[in-house]
């Protein structure tokens, strides 16, 4: 089927025949370019044997291709008011169920078992509200094992963010704990002009292979993830004197030396397996 939802023109008259406007509240952009909607679809490799959940359909211009190729789609929508458009909009497809839900309240896994539970893989294909981007993907990584892909579109900063590689500008407590459980890519840049209304920042697609097995191991995870969050608190500091605060100097010295690693290191030239072995070295000395 060709889309029929979601340019420029489609939008402004859904918009204005139904009385309503974008909701700042709800970080509420509609997409417009077809071309970027294709990319995202065609890059999150869904078949029929696959559901997708979907979370701020809109008025359905992505819906309405992910309802072409997959199984099933599960949509999360917090605004009540666009629902009735969106069902109107989705009415040649059967192959969907839209919950007025905050994504961020839900039992992921129950609604899992209730929608979803008959397809090969779920994945979550997503135009996230930027205000809770970070929030959203990890509630997806941390609250089920049952989601096996994400691709979503967030503000290009975030995106950077996610992909960031050792001894870059973008790498940073954000990139480790995202790839300590996924396989990051960016698929492509998305221009502010392709929305209405056009937000402040540009925007990226992104996707996330979530590993079938841990591909890390960290002793403590709880300890492993606060301490990322300390060795980048201060980004123009080195390693030792953002650590220096809250651990012993003398030790975080010593891991340092042990390890071949220089005293003035900065957390952006560290991998996360050097991370992971100061997360263990320090969780440890903390116990004995």
């Amino acid at each position: 089927m060709s889309a029929k939802i979601g340019n420029q023109a489609f939008v402004n008259k859904a918009l204005q025949d139904n009385n309503l406007q974008a909701k700042k509240k709800f970080g509420q952009n509609f997409l417009t370019d077809q071309n970027i909607l294709t990319s995202i679809v065609d890059s999150a490799s869904i078949t029929k044997n696959d559901a997708v959940i979907e979370i701020g359909p809109g008025l359905g211009s992505l819906t309405e291709r992910l309802c072409d190729v997959a199984g099933f789609v599960l949509c999360y929508e917090i605004d009540k008011d666009l629902i009735p458009v969106l069902e109107n909009n989705l009415s040649s497809f059967s192959n969907y169920k839209i919950l007025n839900k905050d994504i961020l309240e839900v039992n992921i896994d129950n609604d899992i078992d209730t929608y979803l539970k008959d397809y090969e893989n779920v994945y979550v294909v997503a135009n996230l509200p930027y205000y809770i981007t970070t929030p959203i993907i990890f509630k997806l990584l941390t609250t089920t094992n049952k989601i096996k892909r994400l691709v979503m579109m967030m503000q290009l900063e975030v995106a950077l963010r996610i992909c960031g590689k050792p001894r870059t500008k973008d790498y940073n407590a954000l990139s480790i704990a995202i790839q300590y459980r996924c396989f990051a890519t960016k698929v492509c840049n998305v221009p502010r002009t392709v929305f209405i209304p056009a937000p402040n920042v540009d925007s990226a697609v992104v996707r996330l292979d979530i590993y079938d097995e841990k591909k890390y191991n960290v002793k403590n995870e709880i300890f492993f993830f606060e301490l990322i969050k300390e060795c980048f608190s201060q980004r123009r500091k080195t390693l030792v004197n953002n650590l220096s605060n809250k651990y012993e100097k003398n030790k975080i010295i010593k891991y340092l030396t042990d390890n071949n690693i220089k005293i003035n290191v900065r957390s952006e030239e560290l991998s996360i397996d050097d991370f992971i072995k100061l997360s263990d070295y320090l969780s440890n000395e903390q116990q004995s």
